[in-house]
């Protein structure tokens, strides 16, 4: 391992001159709203929890009599020792609030997007996404042995043009987008996307990670919002940022989700979600669909326009270009009591590192009020 460690240690010095070296920071609390460190209170912009159901007393309180009722674990995959009732009832939940005919759980979104695209789709097929896709979605594709293209972000002439030069070249074609993008905030332009796809017999899988909750009935999604849900092949989600648990899940016909259950390697070779983390999920899934669910995402679009009064979704990318400017700002901020994530490659493009700023429904008007007057203290106007 000698030479092997020096190379890692060169390359680990190459990312620190180069402003992007990785760290984690150790916070002893957290709540949607706070962090805490070293007796020190934090705003914290940086969760994607949009509406604050992780503490919410209910989901707290589900999460713990599971963990009385059928212990920490899950035990092993559901496909060596089943699964518990509350994970077919999540599933089948899920499928309803998508309006679709079935749902699956995975251990999280990276492991739902690597799978799955892989079990759709392999060698003589194609892949198309969108430039900005997650990376789980571009290692899902690379990993199918598929086609892979890429079509410049939200550029529907551009996908046209790849779906014209290869639609009658490959067996099957799945294109790939988000509906919103977690590093810009941005709406894709789902409508003419599914009509595009639709006029090349293509199918689509749309990640809806940042919009549910936020968009649609009882916060199905971008989907749901604009009437074209039944028209989306498979539908993506996480369980991580609004249902406030962990996790993730796709929702589509039977038949699909059967077809996973033989094929989705993430899925057959994982350990299932722990019963904690679904009765979180399920109590949070309830939440959304009442009165209590419709106040939040209320408030929460409220704070969005407070802070962007054009915001499209919870998330607003503040750009700054070099990752040594963005490293500094976010210490600024945090010296402010602000805690503001810096982004940087790979995440985003070289040279477009940023601020991302993740409003919730718990953020009050003070939060807000001080953040935006310290970044226009330094010059920023968001």
């Amino acid at each position: 391992m000698g030479s092997g460690e020096t190379s890692f240690r060169e390359k680990l010095a190459s990312f620190r001159q180069r402003g992007l070296e990785r760290f984690r920071i150790t916070f002893e609390g957290r709540t949607p709203r706070h962090l805490s460190q070293e007796g020190r209170l934090y705003v914290s912009f940086a969760s994607n929890d949009y509406l604050g159901l992780s503490c919410h007393p209910r989901v707290r309180e589900k999460s713990c009599e599971a963990v009385e009722k059928f212990g920490a674990g899950a035990g092993a995959s559901p496909l060596v020792c089943g699964q518990l009732g509350l994970h077919t009832q999540l599933e089948e939940e899920i499928a309803r609030w998508k309006g679709t005919e079935a749902a699956c759980l995975f251990s999280s979104g990276y492991a739902a997007a690597l799978g799955t695209i892989r079990a759709l789709v392999g060698p003589g097929d194609l892949v198309v996404l969108d430039e900005f896709s997650h990376a789980s979605l571009w290692d899902g594709a690379r990993l199918s042995r598929a086609l892979v293209r890429v079509f410049s972000h939200s550029d529907l002439d551009a996908l046209q043009r790849v779906l014209t030069r290869y639609s009658k070249k490959n067996r099957r074609i799945l294109v790939v987008a988000e509906s919103v993008y977690s590093m810009d905030g941005d709406v894709a332009p789902l409508q003419d996307l599914v009509e595009l796809k639709d006029r090349y017999g293509a199918w689509l899988l749309l990640d809806e990670a940042h919009a549910t909750g936020i968009y649609g009935k009882a916060g199905a999604g971008l989907g749901s919002e604009l009437g074209v849900a039944s028209r989306i092949e498979f539908h993506l989600g996480t369980l991580g940022k609004v249902l406030g648990s962990m996790g993730a899940y796709v929702a589509a016909s039977r038949e699909v989700i059967q077809w996973l259950l033989h094929s989705a390697r993430s899925l057959m070779y994982s350990t299932a979600l722990s019963p904690a983390m679904v009765a979180a999920a399920l109590e949070a899934l309830k939440i959304l669909h009442s009165e209590e669910g419709a106040r939040r995402r209320n408030q929460l679009w409220d704070n969005i326009r407070f802070i962007n009064p054009d915001g499209s979704s919870a998330i607003l990318p503040i750009v700054v270009g070099a990752e040594s400017k963005a490293m500094e700002m976010a210490s600024r901020l945090q010296e402010e009591g602000f805690y503001v994530p810096a982004i940087r490659y790979p995440t985003v493009p070289r040279g477009k590192a940023r601020l991302r700023i993740s409003v919730t429904s718990e953020h009050k008007p003070a939060d807000m009020a001080g953040l935006l007057a310290i970044l226009r203290h330094m010059g920023i106007c968001p």
